[in-house]
Parts: C-alpha cells; sequence; structure tokens
C-alpha cells in the first residue's frame, strides 16, 4: 500500500523463524535478510523492476524559456544531455545514474517531508532524457524514476501479532 514496509516484513520474517525454530530447534539462523531487497544500496533490480514508487514526469520548454532562464539553446542542451548524462554516465558504469543531480533533490525532498534519507540510494535511480521538439525549436524533458522509496503511513511493525 502506501507504506514502505521492509520493518514489517522484517517482522514478520522474524516472527516465521521463530515458529519454524519450534519445530526445527537446530536450525541456525544467520540472518532475515538476504539482502536482494539491496535496501539502502544501489542495485540493477531496482533499477530493472523498480522498487517503491515508479514516476515518469515530462514537461516541453520553450525556446523562449531556454535562451532566458537557462542562458542556452534547445540543441546545446540536448548536445549536453546526449554527452554528460548518458554517454559519460554509460563510460563512468553508472548504475541508474543517467542524470545531473537527482540525489540533491531527492534528499532535500526526504529530508523535508520526514522520510528517511538512507533511502536517497536507490531513489535517486534516474534517466533524464531531452529533444528538441517542434521543428526544433522547444525542448522536450523526461525523467524516469524507477525506484522512488517512500512511505506516507508508517508504524506497520505494530499491526499485528502472531
Amino acid at each position: 500500500g502506501d507504506a514502505m514496509g521492509m520493518n514489517m516484513v522484517s517482522k514478520g520474517v522474524q516472527n516465521v523463524l521463530d515458529f519454524l525454530q519450534s519445530d526445527f530447534p537446530d536450525m541456525d539462523v544467520i540472518g532475515i535478510s538476504g539482502n536482494f531487497c539491496s535496501d539502502r544500496k544501489p542495485a540493477a533490480v531496482n533499477w530493472i523492476e523498480g522498487r517503491g514508487k515508479s514516476v515518469v514526469c515530462e514537461a516541453i520548454i520553450t525556446e523562449d524559456v531556454v535562451k532566458k532562464v537557462l542562458k542556452t539553446t534547445v540543441h546545446a542542451l540536448v548536445e549536453l544531455n546526449m554527452l554528460k548524462n548518458l554517454a559519460g554516465s554509460a563510460v563512468a558504469g553508472a548504475l541508474g545514474g543517467f542524470n545531473a543531480h537527482a540525489a540533491n533533490i531527492v534528499s532535500a525532498i526526504f529530508i523535508a517531508t520526514g522520510q528517511d534519507p538512507a533511502q536517497n540510494i536507490e531513489s535517486s535511480h534516474c534517466i533524464t532524457m531531452m529533444e528538441a521538439v517542434n521543428n526544433g525549436r522547444d525542448l522536450h524533458i523526461s525523467v524516469t524514476m524507477p525506484s522512488i522509496e517512500v512511505g506516507t503511513v508508517g508504524g506497520g511493525t505494530g499491526w499485528y501479532r502472531w
């Protein structure tokens, strides 16, 4: 639902392990997470499958705004995005980091809204795309963020008892 849910899942797993331990007393429990969740770590599984909320945002910025506010051209921004955000990130082996500074924005929003700022790591997976539209006059920009890990409700660890 609207909860991130990791604490509730961990507590549920612990309860199942406690139940199994009574039937299998020789069982050694090493850990309750195999780390496939890759919580607070960048991972290809979150980039590919998403985790939490997946978001795509897009806008068309007119040529006038690009010139007056950004003080550049549509063509220059499209080229910069391809060379820096896409090619540069690929050469660097970036994992979900095909953007300029998504982490700065995600951290600021998480801190301002009471989210766990440590979730910034995988929540900042982002690819920025730009293309010239309307006969090359205007800029179409989009960002795709496949794994924004937020919760609008919390405290699920106290919702049940086994």
